[in-house]
């Protein structure tokens, strides 16, 4: 399966905001045009109305509508989407100004009388046709009684479409223009008011317009929007695909860096110039891990050297021992002292294998732990009492003292404690004091296990808590003592399983030294 682009992802994004954008403005746009548009037109529609009107309520008889109809038609003239017709008190029309297309043929009358124009109509409505040619081009007429509408007006009120009629005492307002459908389905608005003569008598004003060049001009608009929209959006997806690969572009080179880090290159960092400010973190993320890796690296190539190197020192041992015994025919005690002395060394290496699978079970996220409360003091106590036979062998007193309540897994505490206690008698000189000893404060309890003896030199004391680490340069083993019970003789993990069960419990451990002592300090904080 084809992996995502980002940069085509983030385009695509780009293009349908942009898209949405365009659209939701150009309707605002489209549409608040057709509303002024038609406003305007309602304004000159309402206009030419009451000018109408009033002209016509100057006229003293019927009569004068006909005889002043060049002064009512001058109202709609130089416009010639507007038209004009006026009905006599008898209802039929005397006077008619550009009707061509108001209204449908007379056989479709009540087709001409539709219901108000939603859409836009087709562009192919034909021009406004003139009966007669008067000045300007504009088709008008002045009939007499009984002529019928030649120019293509309608004959009588009737037959005009369903429009409110407003009384001549009642003002003409744009609330009373009224839809319909005119020849060719061109869509109209009109208006129909009535005027009240001199004589009493009551004629009838219909002026309408013919919307289609406005129907025209909007489909105009909107193509145009159309188009101004597609070469918008096309442009704003080419120019963010640009923006965006050169904005990626210090991921391509942090990747590109990072490509550059192999085995034997654990130390290269990711370098990029001009790093943005959103990706520093992800830059220095990559470098401490990169940092961890190394460091985990070397730590695990000093490790298998270490442990090859230790290990070969007891075999080297057995073996050698082995040699010199076959070397010649030796006697019976000769040989009960090599299978001691290789016992010996098989035991040692049984306690070094054990320690390195613990640490390597250490090390592993679903390591369980038990915990439980116990007292501090009188576990040292135990432990104190199990190395005492140890600790006379070595000439060396053990003291406790203080007391407070951990929780902790019992196993590992002893553990921990064992492997100090035993690393202190190995290195405490004969008739020295070993002291143990217990304090709890508020957010912790810290176990001390303090010996006399030489000196830790500084750049040492925390490096003795690495894994085969030695004070003595030489690495030379140091007479085993026989402890057992988790210590682990002179393999060199004693403190480093130390400081693994302290970090098992969120714990602590470090060490200091001084002519008066050394002190190994075991921080448990309180749960």
């Amino acid at each position: 399966m084809r992996r995502r682009s980002l940069a085509a992802t983030l385009t695509l994004a780009f293009g349908v905001t942009t898209l949405a954008v365009f659209v939701l403005a150009g309707s605002f746009l489209y549409l608040a045009l057709g509303k002024q548009i038609q406003a305007q037109d309602d304004l000159d529609i309402v206009l030419a109305a009451r000018h109408a009107r009033r002209l016509a309520e100057e006229l003293a008889t019927p009569k004068g509508i006909r005889e002043h109809g060049d002064r009512l038609i001058s109202i709609v003239l130089g416009n010639e989407a507007m038209s004009m017709e006026v009905f006599g008190p008898d209802g039929r029309m005397s006077i008619e100004h550009n009707a061509g297309e108001t209204f449908a043929p007379q056989g479709d009358a009540a087709t001409g009388a539709a219901s108000a124009v939603s859409n836009a109509p087709d562009a192919s409505v034909a021009p406004n046709a003139a009966s007669e040619t008067g000045e300007g081009g504009a088709a008008s007429d002045i009939h007499d009684p009984g002529e019928t509408a030649e120019a293509g007006g309608v004959e009588t009120i009737a037959a005009l479409p369903p429009l409110t009629r407003i009384p001549a005492a009642a003002r003409i307002t744009d609330v009373d223009i009224g839809n319909w459908t005119g020849r060719n389905g061109a869509p109209i608005r009109g208006i129909l008011a009535d005027a009240r003569l001199h004589d009493g008598d009551t004629a009838t004003v219909l002026i309408a317009r013919n919307m289609s060049d406005r129907w025209r001009l909007l489909d105009r608009y909107r193509d145009k929007l159309n188009l101004a929209g597609a070469a918008g959006v096309i442009l704003t997806m080419l120019l963010s695909y640009l923006l965006i690969r050169a904005a990626l572009r210090p991921l391509r080179d942090i990747a590109a860096s990072a490509g550059l880090v192999t085995v034997n290159r654990l130390n290269t960092r990711v370098t990029v110039a001009r790093v943005p400010s959103e990706l520093e973190a992800l830059v220095s993320a990559l470098n401490a891990m990169l940092e961890r890796v190394d460091h985990g690296f070397q730590r695990l190539s000093r490790f298998t050297a270490d442990l090859a190197h230790d290990m070969r020192t007891p075999i080297s041992n057995m073996r050698g021992a082995a040699e010199v015994a076959l070397a010649r025919p030796r006697s019976t005690d000769e040989y009960e002292s090599l299978l001691a002395s290789n016992l010996e060394e098989c035991d040692r290496l049984s306690r070094m294998i054990e320690n390195v699978l613990f640490l390597a079970r250490a090390e592993h996220p679903q390591f369980v732990k038990h915990m439980r409360a116990f007292e501090a003091g009188q576990e040292l106590t135990r432990i104190a009492e199990y190395f005492e036979g140890i600790a006379d062998d070595a000439n060396v007193r053990v003291q406790v003292t203080g007391a407070a309540t951990l929780t902790a897994d019992l196993e590992l505490f002893r553990r921990a404690v064992s492997n100090l206690l035993a690393n202190a008698i190995r290195y405490t000189p004969r008739g020295g004091e070993i002291a143990l000893d217990v304090r709890a404060s508020a957010d912790s309890v810290r176990i001390t296990v303090s010996n006399q003896g030489q000196p830790i030199a500084a750049e040492h004391l925390e490096r003795i808590f690495d894994r085969f680490y030695r004070v003595d340069p030489s690495r030379s083993a140091l007479p085993s003592s026989g402890v057992s019970q988790g210590s682990t003789g002179s393999t060199g993990l004693g403190l480093a399983i130390v400081r693994t069960i302290m970090e098992l419990h969120g714990g602590t451990v470090h060490a200091e030294s001084d002519a008066q002592s050394t002190r190994f300090v075991l921080t448990f904080r309180r749960v």
